[in-house]
This record gives structure tokens, sequence and C-alpha cells, in this order.
């Protein structure tokens, strides 16, 4: 019988992700997930039917978590339409998903995974492709400056900046991981919204 708990099941998702990050996809048992988040043995499988469901659930759980607040959302729709306003944005960005550590490498696992489990790689690909064209939605949206295909390199750009940041820190120190972020705004998106180039 699956349970329904939805704070249970949570904080269980949010075990699993820990565990993911740390112990890698190989180490990603009903056990450890048991002892990560602190529960009676047999309890998460009492709310996942198998690991592949553990696994995909807590591929949507990570981009729950980073989803930005309201109060985030609200202040990119409400400034003004200016370079300077996007470069404020970028930077609230890469650190809010750097910022959540465990989570970013979980992905990656999750992502390393799905290159051999076809049900978490559809699964993973319809998040991310829903992803990237929210982003572009908002993007137009908010009347920043910017087309689609800049938005979607700076996502790309920004991925392969975090992965360095958390994986190899020693690469870019933080003033030119800084520096590299507000580069890439500079370069792909102009700085009067009615001039393009």
């Amino acid at each position: 019988m699956v349970r329904r708990n939805n704070e249970r099941r949570a904080a269980l998702l949010d075990g699993a992700i820990e565990v993911l990050a740390a112990q890698g996809a190989r180490g990603l048992t009903f056990r450890a997930v048991d002892t990560e988040a602190g529960v009676p043995p047999g309890t998460t499988s009492n709310y996942f039917a198998n690991r592949d469901q553990l696994l995909t659930q807590a591929g949507g759980r990570v981009y729950e978590r980073l989803q930005p607040d309201p109060a985030t959302m609200e202040a990119s729709l409400a400034g003004p339409p200016t370079r300077e306003h996007f470069m404020t944005l970028m930077t609230e960005v890469v650190g809010r998903v750097s910022g959540f550590r465990s989570g970013y490498l979980a992905l990656l696992e999750l992502r390393l995974e799905a290159t051999r489990n076809a049900e978490l790689r559809a699964v993973l690909t319809d998040r991310v492709r829903a992803d990237v064209e929210a982003n572009v939605a908002h993007q137009a949206a908010s009347g920043l400056p910017g087309d689609a295909t800049a938005v979607k390199l700076l996502i790309s750009a920004y991925n392969w900046l975090i992965l360095e940041q958390l994986t190899l820190p020693g690469v870019f120190d933080e003033a030119e991981r800084a520096a590299l972020v507000r580069a890439a705004v500079e370069r792909l998106i102009p700085a009067d919204p009615t001039n393009p180039n």
C-alpha cells in the first residue's frame, strides 16, 4: 500500500537527493534513504513502489526546490527592462542554483542514470524542456532585452559554470565566476532593448 503523507514523502525525497549527492546513483537504496531521512527502516518502501519511481520523483523534487520564491518572481517582472536588471536576475539564479549543492549534484547523477534508464530520461527531458520553455516565456513576458536564443545560451553557459563551481571549485575563484556571469549577459543581451545589435 502506497502511503499518502505528503510531508513524509517530501522528506524522503529530500533524503534521496542527499543520498544521490553523497553516494551517487549506486548508493540510492531504500535503506539509505530511510537512514538519511531519519525514519524507521522500511518507510521508504511504503512510499515508493520501486527504485525507478524514487529516482524520477527525486528529480522532480529537486526542481520544486529550485523554483524561485514569489517575491523573486515579482521582482523580475517589476524591474526596469534593462540589461543591468537582467544581470541582477542572472546573478540571483546562479546563486540560488549553486546554493543548492546537493540538489544540483543529485541532478547530475540522475542525468547519468538517465543514459541507461529510458523512463527516467523521458521524465528528465520533459522537465528540462519545460523549464527552458518557462524561462523563455518569462523572459518575453518580462519585457527584458534578449531573445529565446540568448536565454537558451545563458542557461547552457550557467549550467556549466555551476557544474565547475560545485565539482571543481578551484577552476574559477568567486570574483572570476561573477565576472563570467556578467560577461555572458553583456555578450548575449543588448544594452538597448530597442536595438538588438
